[in-house]
């Protein structure tokens, strides 16, 4: 599926962003932290029985049709259309993520990114389903810091002879990207486990989060977190009357029942 140019409009309303005049990196850089703070990172589908359709008809229905978020497969495979529609070149990218030290990289396919390039030929890392991570877009070069409102950001190459590409937080490895084209149902499988296996950190708890001008604000299970780039931070617990109104005032994300939560 393609956007039609409705959906293109419908979508950039979702996300307060004007439609860009070139696919250049300004614009991208506008429409990438316009979807970060409008769309938030969350797993509530799960949580309220509702199966995460790899389809771009799903994805666009869920995210711009009923106003929610969801995870990396969801947000990145919507907003890689998007992006397609405006004049962006677009690849997905299956990557592992990073678990600590003990844990090492997941299993290939545990995160979608994308690489896109502009109009004038720039490569660009875009990832707006990863929760905490850039505002803005890293240009695709290894080697060199990349300062962000965020953090400081690195792409390394694995010294394995792959290609694969690490990404880096202030030295603290996030990813592991593979550089070999996919497409969305390529993730399908591990979108399923994510949203049924016991071990998923995904059926384990309840999530919802947003970028903020100032910060970030949460919801992990019953516990609402509110925290400021300057490393102020707040948390409170929400009863279920509570959970449902801060959803809808916080993340603009309206329910009719809570979803399933993790007992106390």
């Amino acid at each position: 599926m393609t956007l039609t140019g409705d959906q293109v409009t419908a979508y950039l309303a979702r996300i307060g962003a004007d439609r860009p005049a070139r696919p250049d990196a300004a614009a991208l850089r506008g429409l990438h932290l316009a979807h970060l703070r409008a769309v938030p990172f969350e797993n509530l589908g799960i949580h309220l029985g509702e199966p995460i359709v790899l389809e771009p008809g799903a994805l666009f229905d869920k995210v711009v049709g009923r106003g929610r978020g969801g995870f990396c497969y969801e947000l990145n495979g919507l907003f890689a259309e998007l992006l397609g529609e405006l004049g962006y070149g677009v690849t997905l990218l299956a990557a592992r993520v990073h678990g600590g030290e003990e844990a090492g990289f997941g299993p290939l396919f545990d995160h979608l990114a994308l690489r896109v390039t502009d109009a004038d030929g720039a490569e660009w890392l875009v990832d707006v389903g990863f929760g905490r991570h850039t505002d803005h877009p890293l240009r695709f070069l290894l080697g060199a810091d990349q300062r962000d409102p965020t953090g400081t950001y690195r792409l390394e190459a694995r010294e394995d002879g792959t290609g694969d590409v690490v990404v880096l937080r202030e030295g603290a490895p996030q990813y592991l990207l593979e550089l070999r084209p996919r497409t969305l149902a390529d993730f399908e499988v591990c979108c399923w486990w994510q949203q049924t296996s016991p071990k998923s950190h995904f059926t384990q708890n309840t999530l919802c989060s947003l970028r903020t001008p100032a910060g970030r604000t949460t919801i992990s299970g019953r516990t609402l977190v509110e925290s400021q780039d300057s490393g102020e931070r707040t948390e409170r617990e929400l009863t279920g009357a509570q959970l449902l109104r801060t959803y809808a005032d916080s993340f603009g994300v309206v329910l009719d029942r809570l979803p399933d939560l993790p007992r106390p």
